[in-house]
């Protein structure tokens, strides 16, 4: 008789499990990083364009995440990614000071223009995700947001071939309605903000 400690793990275990290290694996921090280092290697001047990417990094990424991870040492949210909607009210525009702040540095220090816009529609990403989480308390997904935009402003840089790798917008929308973390509707309302969002921002800004 197999004991519980032993039993070979269910599918639904398999499942949960999978989209766990998917959520996590392309939380909106990762996803960050590898934009920002994809435009700045686009640069004419790489090394330039890695240090600015670097500076996004800092001001959109890493702060955010130290703030998250000072909040959870002190019981304002319970986990990493934030679920209680009423909380995002009181994150969001926190991150968005952080990424306000951040453009301010790189006008002061005339960054690259591909530089600027990426961080404005970062910026510009969060107000509209902002908008349904403060006045109807919708818990839109920041994960689809993040990685549409950011695949938007990929293929705008590098060329609509980008595009093929959307289905990866899918599979994380997967992982997070199948941990329970959000609906298809948000997932869904997450992806085309973002998308839409930082690519019209994006381009107006490098045209």
């Amino acid at each position: 008789m197999t004991s519980a400690t032993t039993a070979a793990p269910t599918p639904a275990r398999e499942e949960n499990r999978a989209a766990r290290l998917i959520t996590d694996g392309m939380e909106p921090r990762n996803v960050i990083i590898l934009v920002s280092l994809g435009i700045g290697l686009a640069q004419d001047d790489r090394l330039a364009g890695v240090l600015w990417a670097l500076e996004a990094i800092v001001f959109a990424a890493a702060i955010p995440v130290a703030y998250i991870k000072y909040g959870m040492r002190t019981g304002k949210w319970a986990d990493r990614h934030v679920g209680q909607v009423q909380r995002r009210t009181l994150l969001i525009p926190v991150i968005m000071a952080s990424v306000a702040a951040g453009i301010g540095g790189m006008l002061v220090f005339h960054a690259p223009r591909d530089m600027v816009a990426l961080v404005v529609a970062m910026l510009a990403t969060l107000a509209v995700l902002l908008i349904p989480t403060k006045a109807w308390h919708w818990k839109i997904s920041v994960h689809t947001a993040v990685a549409g935009g950011a695949l938007a402003m990929l293929a705008l840089t590098w060329g609509p071939l980008v595009w093929l790798t959307y289905p990866l917008v899918v599979v994380i929308a997967w992982s997070r309605i199948s941990l329970r973390d959000h609906t298809l509707a948000q997932t869904i309302a997450g992806a085309a903000s973002g998308t839409i969002t930082a690519g019209l921002v994006f381009a107006a800004l490098t045209a």
